[in-house]
């Protein structure tokens, strides 16, 4: 039986679903992390560095929650802050640099609104990266595992192929966030997701994204270790590919891909 669009916006935000960190651990080897932006500090919601896939050099860049109260307070519950973006698209130069193909992870409600945000210029931060990962002369793949909000996920999607899990949601703003607009009541937000159209089988019909991993199977939960085996399959057959495209036609179907919306 298929889930109710608010059935799976509670998955996706479940205190126990996978993070980037433990995602990095079961599908590349060798990770190295790097931190900081280079002009102000670390944000600790996006973690990012260097891989090996199948013995391959990889960029990878993950926005991270946490599995209890003190890691989601540390980890500012996946809200990244400019530093953070910035620490993502000096990773993303790097890995242009480099010749190494960039893969974000995504999970979060959305870029942290505080104004000390605002403050150090988190549209701006939000604006260079996609800028920049539109002229990105490398593959991009993007993975939105959890929840995908606003420009704050956008920030990290701007990819050749965008992938979501099956029980994720990519949405503009949050159904509570829609529902209050719409109706002034924020309880009504299950109605509001059922309308808002985030879930991945009806973004992937609206071609919004490219592919759809499964987390069941006939029904069942499918366990994680498995699911990360699909992704990494998945990975590496899609990087074979795109990996052979010049850099002309891989810059220009992602102008296309983007251009249509």
């Amino acid at each position: 039986m298929s889930k109710s669009a608010g059935e799976i916006v509670k998955l996706a935000r479940h205190q126990d679903r996978i993070t980037s960190l433990e995602l990095f651990d079961q599908i590349f080897t060798d990770f190295e992390e790097f931190h900081g932006d280079r002009r102000f500090g670390d944000d600790p919601a996006i973690v990012g560095g260097v891989a090996y896939l199948a013995g391959k050099p990889v960029t990878v860049i993950g926005v991270q929650k946490g599995k209890n109260l003190n890691e989601n307070m540390a980890r500012n519950f996946g809200q990244p802050s400019p530093e953070g973006y910035r620490k993502a698209l000096r990773l993303m130069q790097q890995a242009e640099k480099f010749k190494r193909p960039v893969l974000c992870f995504v999970n979060t409600p959305g870029a942290f609104c505080g104004v000390e945000a605002e403050e150090r210029g988190e549209g701006e931060a939000i604006a260079a990266n996609l800028l920049s990962m539109a002229d990105l002369k490398v593959p991009i793949i993007s993975l939105v595992f959890g929840e995908g909000g606003s420009g704050g996920a956008l920030a990290l999607a701007l990819a050749d192929e965008v992938w979501m899990m099956e029980h994720s949601i990519y949405a503009v703003l949050s159904p509570e966030g829609f529902a209050s607009i719409l109706w002034k009541d924020g309880k009504r937000a299950d109605e509001a997701a059922e309308l808002m159209k985030i879930t991945a089988p009806e973004l992937l019909e609206l071609g919004v994204i490219d592919k759809v991993i499964p987390e069941t199977f006939k029904g069942e939960r499918l366990a994680e270790e498995k699911i990360s085996r699909m992704i990494q399959k998945a990975l590496i057959e899609k990087l074979t590919e795109l990996t052979q495209l010049s850099i002309s036609t891989l810059l220009e179907r992602r102008y296309e891909k983007f251009r249509k919306f």
